[in-house]
């Protein structure tokens, strides 16, 4: 999976950089940022199919960074939504089904090393919490229903600065939600259902 790929490159070369840091303190201080990017999110379960739901996040972020000499360690939190859905219709029955992500909340820290002035890369990981909206139509009625799910987050990126105080990031991130459970929405035998989260996202913050 080319994501995973991009992934696993971005994190071996957070831990090999210690050796050629340099200051950080470019990137000291606190900090607030745009967000928007690529989402995908894959449920799973012993008792259900894999089904995938992808579309556009955008969201925004703040945090504080503190230098010591060549590491930075920071603190963040985010609030975003996304466009992701997914609907399927039984023509023959006349049935229709939603699934889409809502606002989706996140804290938590990250580690990174300068490889140049202006150029750092980073590692990140937290909790993060998002909100499932479900809808089911059966011709004469439509449900509606909604879950918070709980989960972690890892993800590795590159900032760069472009001057004193604007700057721009990629990264990508992978979240887990494990604790959404089928009969808690449906009413049915109860069924876990695990929620496997890509996204690869771009941004654009103010240091202050």
């Amino acid at each position: 999976m080319r994501i995973m790929t991009i992934a696993a490159a971005l994190l071996a070369t957070t831990a090999a950089v210690p050796a050629m840091a340099q200051d950080a303190g470019t990137f000291t201080g606190p900090r607030v940022e745009g967000l928007i990017g690529y989402d995908a999110l894959q449920s799973g379960g012993d008792d259900v199919g894999d089904e995938t739901v992808d579309g556009v996040s955008y969201g925004i972020a703040a945090g504080y960074d503190y230098s010591l000499g060549s590491v930075v360690l920071g603190i963040e939190g985010e609030f975003a939504d996304s466009s992701a859905k997914n609907t399927s219709t039984d023509l023959l029955d006349g049935y229709s089904s939603r699934i889409s992500t809502g606002r989706d909340l996140y804290v938590g820290g990250r580690v990174g090393f300068p490889v140049t002035p202006s150029t750092l890369l980073y590692a990140k990981g937290g909790y993060t919490n998002t909100k499932i909206k479900t809808s089911f139509d059966d011709g004469d009625d439509r449900y509606r229903f909604g879950s918070n799910v709980d989960g972690f987050r890892l993800g590795a990126g590159v900032e760069q600065a472009f001057g004193p105080n604007l700057y721009g990031k990629v990264e990508y991130r992978y979240s887990n939600y494990s604790n959404l459970k089928l009969s808690e929405d449906l009413g049915g035998a109860e069924t876990d259902i695990d929620l496997d989260r890509h996204q690869v996202m771009a941004g654009l913050g103010f240091r202050f």
